[in-house]
C-alpha cells in the first residue's frame, strides 16, 4: 500500500475489523450516520475519536456531549496516536490527506456500512428500508412501533426520530432497523450502502432516478436495486410498493416471497377510506381484500399512508397483533424535518421538510395543501443536492409545485464541476411555473427571500421550506422576523 501521486491506495487485506480493538477513529465524523456510529461505539466501551472538514452542529454538539474528541480538518497528525481501526465516511476522497496517511501507515479500515454490519447487525434480523422516497419516515415508523410493542429494536436512521430525540439505538431485541441508502459506500467501494446490511426483510418504497452525481441514468439505479433484491435470503421477505412499475418489474425476480402493497385493490395490502386532515391521516388497511384494521397517524398525506401500510405489512408478518399495530401507529410522533412545524407566529405557520426530488416535492405539497385547506401555501425551495443543482429535473420541477399558491426559489450554489449548460436554473423554473399559472419568483440568496416574505406574508399563510440542508437557518430567522414584526405593530 503506497501513496501514489497524492492518492490513497488502500490494501484490501486491511479492510477488516481487527482484534483486539481499543481505539477507533472516524473520518468524516460530523455526518449524521457517522456521528451516530461514533456514539454507538463509545457506548460499547471503545475509545473513539473523529475528524471532519467542517465541525458543525447539531452533530458536533452531540459528539461533545458524549465526550468524543473532534479534530477539525484532515491531516496525517490526526492518526497519532495510531488508532487500531479507522472508519472512513463516504465524504472522504482518495486524495484526502488523512486517507493518504491511512494508506501509508497501513492501519486497518472499514467503511461505515461495513462497521455497522460487523458490530451491530451480526446476530440480528436486519430490517432494511430502501427506495428513492420515504426511507427515513418509514424506517422511523418501523423502529418506533417495534419499540412501543416491546421488541427492543436497534436502529440506524438518516433522520432524528422524535420519540428518541436521536437517530440510533443499539437495542437488546432480535431486530435492527436500517435505512438502506443506495448512495455509494466509500471511495474504495463504489457499490450502494444497502448491499452491506444483510436484509432479512426489506421494504422497497419506490425506485426513480436520483443521485445524478453517481448514477448515469435510471437503468444504473435499477441495477443497484437488482443487486439488493438478489441478496435477499429465501426465508426472508420483500415488502414492495408494486404500484410503482419499476419496483414491480424488479421484484418479479426476487429469490424470496414478495408482499405487494399500494392503492390498487388487488395488492396483498391496499388502502381504503383514506382521509387526510391537519391532524393527520386515517385509513383502513386491507389484507388480501379483507379489512385488517382501521388506523390513524399524525402524518398527513397519501404518501404517508403508504409508508404506514408498508410498516403494517412488516409488523403483521412478524406476528404483531392488529390492535397493537394500530395503537403504536397512532402514538408515532414523527421525524424531524419531515413536515415538521417549526413555529406559528401571528397565525403564520412555518414548516420544515427535507423534500428535494420532484416527486417528494409534489407529494409533500399535496399533503400540506390537503392538511391546511383554505389557507395560502407558500413553498420556499432550495435546490441543494447534486441532482437538483443539475438540469436533470429542470422540467420535472415545473409540474411538482402545482399544490402551492406561491413558489420562491433560491438560486443554487454552483457545482463547479458541472458545465454551465447542465446546471439548474431557478429563473427558468420560476418562468415555467408562471406559465402554469403558479405565482413564482427566484432569488439570489436567503436574505432576499426573507425580505420578500417579510413584505408579503399574511395571517393564515403556511410557509413550506423545502431543502435537504440547513438553508442558512432560514426557519429560525423567519420566525424571529415574524415575531419582531408582531412586536412592532
Amino acid at each position: 500500500m503506497t501513496d501514489l501521486g497524492g492518492e490513497a491506495v488502500l490494501d484490501p487485506s486491511l479492510n477488516i475489523f481487527p482484534e483486539p480493538v481499543r481505539h477507533i477513529h472516524l473520518m468524516g465524523v460530523c455526518g449524521t450516520a457517522m456521528a451516530a456510529m461514533a456514539g454507538m461505539l463509545k457506548s460499547q466501551g471503545f475509545h473513539v475519536s473523529g475528524s471532519d472538514g467542517h465541525v458543525y452542529p447539531p452533530m458536533s454538539d452531540f459528539l461533545a456531549r458524549t465526550g468524543i474528541p473532534i479534530l477539525e480538518g484532515y491531516c496525517a497528525e490526526n492518526l497519532a496516536p495510531r488508532p487500531d481501526l479507522v472508519i472512513v465516511g463516504n465524504v472522504i476522497t482518495r486524495k484526502n490527506p488523512e486517507a493518504v496517511a491511512l494508506a501509508r501507515l497501513r492501519i486497518p479500515y472499514l467503511s461505515f456500512p461495513q462497521a455497522l454490519r460487523h458490530r451491530f447487525l451480526a446476530g440480528k434480523k436486519s430490517l432494511v428500508v430502501a427506495g428513492t422516497h420515504g426511507k427515513t419516515t418509514t424506517s422511523s415508523l418501523l423502529a418506533t412501533m417495534l419499540h412501543g410493542a416491546g421488541c427492543e429494536p436497534g436502529f440506524m436512521i438518516g433522520g432524528i426520530v422524535q420519540a428518541f430525540a436521536r437517530n440510533f439505538r443499539i437495542g437488546e431485541g432480535p431486530f435492527f432497523v436500517v435505512e438502506g441508502d443506495e448512495y455509494d459506500t466509500a471511495f474504495f467501494d463504489k457499490g450502494p450502502k444497502f448491499l452491506h446490511y444483510q436484509p432479512h426483510i426489506a421494504i422497497i418504497t419506490s425506485i426513480e432516478f436520483d443521485h445524478a452525481d453517481i448514477y448515469a441514468d435510471l437503468e444504473a439505479v435499477k441495477n443497484s436495486f437488482r443487486k439488493l433484491i438478489a441478496i435477499m435470503p429465501p426465508d426472508g421477505c420483500l415488502v414492495a410498493h408494486v404500484d410503482d412499475p419499476v419496483v414491480r418489474e424488479l421484484v418479479a425476480s426476487a429469490p424470496c416471497p414478495v408482499v405487494g402493497y399500494g392503492r390498487t385493490p388487488g395488492n396483498d395490502w391496499s388502502l381504503s377510506d383514506v382521509q387526510c386532515t391537519r391532524s393527520g391521516s386515517a385509513f383502513t388497511a386491507l389484507h388480501n381484500g379483507e379489512a385488517f384494521g382501521a388506523f390513524t397517524t399524525v402524518m398527513p398525506g397519501n404518501h404517508n399512508c403508504l409508508n404506514s401500510l408498508a410498516v403494517i405489512a412488516v409488523l403483521q408478518r412478524l406476528g404483531l397483533d392488529p390492535a397493537i399495530i394500530a395503537r403504536e401507529l397512532s402514538r408515532f410522533e414523527g421525524v424531524k424535518r419531515r413536515q415538521e412545524v417549526r413555529g406559528v407566529v401571528n397565525n403564520i405557520t412555518v414548516i420544515d421538510d427535507f423534500a428535494h426530488h420532484p416527486t417528494a416535492v409534489r407529494e409533500t405539497l399535496a399533503a400540506l395543501k390537503c392538511a391546511y385547506q383554505g389557507q395560502r401555501l407558500v413553498a420556499v425551495f432550495e435546490p441543494r443536492t447534486n441532482s437538483s443543482r443539475r438540469r436533470v429535473f429542470q422540467q420535472d420541477y415545473v409540474q411538482a409545485f402545482d399544490a402551492a399558491d406561491e413558489v420562491l426559489v433560491k438560486e443554487p450554489d454552483t457545482l463547479a464541476a458541472v458545465p454551465e449548460d447542465q446546471r439548474f436554473s431557478a429563473a427558468e423554473l420560476a418562468g415555467g411555473l408562471q406559465k402554469r399559472g403558479v405565482s413564482s419568483h427566484c432569488f439570489p440568496g436567503t436574505d432576499q427571500i426573507l425580505d420578500y416574505l417579510a413584505r408579503h406574508l399574511l395571517p393564515r399563510d403556511v410557509v413550506a421550506i423545502l431543502s435537504n440542508g440547513g438553508f442558512d437557518n432560514i426557519h429560525t430567522r423567519l420566525l424571529h422576523q415574524l415575531e419582531q414584526q408582531l412586536v412592532a405593530k
